[in-house]
């Protein structure tokens, strides 16, 4: 797949912070800067998200990686797996999130945030009361709302990257453990 709108030329002081940052400019931002008050908006949201608290980082990171897997965002995942590295979260963890449900690494919590990731991220949504009941448990009203959020953050982001055409840049090639990859049943994944 190509992108489907050409780069945009960006400001050379964003350019430079992007590359300072990840050590390339995101394709996403250089695809939505054609409508800088677009992919401003989006970039401020994106950092708002960030910086939430309430919710552990890693099961977050595990609920993007999650929808973009279902979704079919390599460069959400390439970019999660790349973050989850510099957080310092399980790399063999984050590398089996698109194969979660194969996989024996994840607790029972964890594979009730991927499942419920996967729930809000199917059409129609597909979220039990059981499910919601086990994790308003096991994480308090202001994480589950925050994870909630959090998910649906996430498909906006990997819904407009695959909208868009804009695939994985290579981020996470410069991880040592090879991210699992989905095979074309849902829930189903390979190794890579």
């Amino acid at each position: 797949m190509a992108l489907r709108v050409p780069k945009a030329e960006l400001p050379t002081g964003l350019s430079e912070s992007m590359v300072e940052q990840f050590g390339a400019v995101p394709e996403p931002l250089q695809a939505t800067w054609h409508n800088p008050q677009v992919a401003q908006a989006a970039q401020e949201l994106g950092g708002k998200v960030g910086a939430w608290d309430a919710a552990d980082a890693s099961l977050k990171s595990f609920a993007h990686m999650a929808v973009a897997a279902q979704v079919g965002c390599s460069w959400c995942l390439d970019i999660g797996y790349f973050q989850a590295q510099n957080q310092n979260l399980d790399l063999a963890k984050a590398s089996q999130v698109p194969r979660w449900r194969e996989s024996e690494v994840f607790t029972p919590l964890e594979r009730d945030v991927l499942e419920y990731a996967e729930g809000m991220t199917n059409t129609p949504p597909t979220v039990t009361d059981e499910l919601s009941a086990r994790l308003l448990d096991r994480l308090g009203p202001a994480a589950l709302v925050e994870l909630t959020v959090f998910v649906a953050f996430a498909n906006f982001a990997t819904r407009s990257n695959t909208a868009l055409g804009i695939e994985s840049q290579g981020f996470s090639a410069a991880c040592e453990i090879p991210l699992a990859t989905r095979s074309g049943r849902a829930g189903v994944a390979s190794t890579v």
